[in-house]
């Protein structure tokens, strides 16, 4: 569920009207809806109201901290996978005990700084930053709280883009290799093992992956226990699915928490999750605006003033986003359309052969679900400028990223002094 709905043939989120925002903030934008954000929150909350669970928010689905600050007023941590979500989820007011650090490539220099904020737990990936985190701590007289993330060989079904649960993905320790692992960080004076940490991949739509996935862990945990590991907390990562408006449906949060409940009852743990996409996907629309209607020698294009520099998922994974019309005109007869972005690359498509109501030059377009990997994976390609972020609340609107101009742009920018 999301809170855009039609009012007259014109479209809103939450009160307010999108045809007047854009004509206040122009064109392209997101727009977020608290009331979404807060809901999808408390859903996947409720699901596991009988359990002790630390809900740690994916930082790099949707990063802006005015949306950070919602979610951690409903309780939430956050997962975060390098210092500058860290940053920006202090600053929005997580609290360090509630904050989990993912992430294959993290430095010393963000160890060091998670453990001087004092986080929660280090999700780690390897050997290699196993031995880091350690010398760091022991340095510093601490003992950082670990887990080891383990990777299952389990196929989750996605998009190989977004799958991360596979023997050949870079993600995590192998499976083979967990119990050895564990027994060197044993061994270390300046880690503290606390948990096992899993994560398969995103936009799974059927609990079978990870069903398998999660009685592979606690036939590990078991084992772990056997070895001499107090194993306290299990963090079972994200990767529930959202409705797109294509394909299959995933599962409802009741169901996932009620396959987890069996499949974890007898192992005593905190359970610890990471959902980014199934909180922040539906919360959020790209709204742009027909800059030419273009008829090619076989198709008809919608070009719009939106770019894959503004959303990149249909250019990474061909993500299906539905499109709607700001303005609905119901006596219009539909066409097929590309509909397209201005950027040199024939991969700034948002849609192919789509049936739509007939467009018009300035015609105002909503590319839905949007929320999750939008604006956080936004850039300045072809130098066009980052698109403002909007989070409305009932009638309320506040723009909480601003559309820089072309000077504030180059404000990071130098001429060599030779070149002068």
């Amino acid at each position: 569920m999301h809170h855009f709905t039609y009012r007259n043939d014109r479209l809103f989120a939450e009160e307010v009207d999108l045809t007047a925002l854009a004509d206040a903030v122009g064109t392209p934008f997101y727009v977020y809806c608290e009331a979404t954000l807060r809901r999808h929150l408390r859903i996947f909350a409720d699901a596991f109201a009988d359990t002790d669970t630390l809900i740690a928010y994916s930082v790099k689905a949707s990063s802006n901290i005015s949306v950070l600050k919602v979610l951690a007023s409903e309780g939430a941590g956050a997962d975060v996978v390098s210092a500058g979500e860290l940053h920006r989820a202090l600053i929005a007011g997580v609290a360090p005990r509630k904050i989990v650090f993912s992430g294959v490539g993290k430095t010393r220099d963000e160890l060091s700084f998670a453990l001087d904020a004092n986080i929660y737990q280090f999700n780690v990936e390897s050997e290699p930053e196993l031995i880091a985190l350690d010398e760091i701590a022991q340095t510093k007289g601490l003992r950082a709280p670990i887990a080891l993330r383990i990777n299952p060989d389990v196929a989750a079904g996605a998009h190989e883009n977004i799958s991360t649960g596979k023997s050949e993905d870079k993600f995590g320790v192998p499976w083979s290799r967990a119990r050895a692992l564990y027994a060197t960080a044993r061994a270390m004076k300046g880690v503290e093992i606390k948990g096992v940490d899993v994560h398969i991949g995103s936009q799974i739509d059927d609990l079978a992956p990870f069903e398998a996935a999660f009685k592979k862990i606690a036939v590990l945990i078991n084992d772990l226990r056997a070895d001499g590991c107090t194993i306290e907390r299990l963090d079972l990562g994200g990767g529930l699915g959202i409705p797109y408006g294509e394909g299959a449906t995933p599962p409802h949060p009741q169901a996932y928490a009620q396959m987890i409940k069996q499949v974890t009852a007898s192992l005593g743990v905190q359970l610890i999750f990471e959902p980014g996409r199934m909180i922040a996907g539906n919360a959020g629309a790209l709204v742009a605006r027909v800059i030419y209607i273009k008829d090619g020698a076989s198709r008809r294009f919608i070009i719009l003033d939106a770019g894959m520099n503004d959303l990149m998922r249909p250019a990474l994974y061909d993500a299906y986003h539905e499109l709607w019309p700001v303005v609905k005109d119901n006596n219009k007869a539909s066409e097929d359309y590309d509909v397209v972005g201005p950027i040199c690359e024939s991969t700034d498509r948002f849609a192919k052969a789509r049936t739509l109501p007939r467009q018009n030059t300035g015609d105002l377009i909503a590319i839905m679900s949007a929320g999750a990997y939008g604006a956080s994976q936004t850039s300045q390609y072809n130098t066009r400028p980052l698109i403002p972020e909007i989070l409305v609340s009932g009638g309320r609107y506040a723009i909480i990223r601003k559309r820089p101009t072309l000077d504030e742009m180059m404000d990071g920018e130098a001429i060599a002094d030779w070149l002068r």
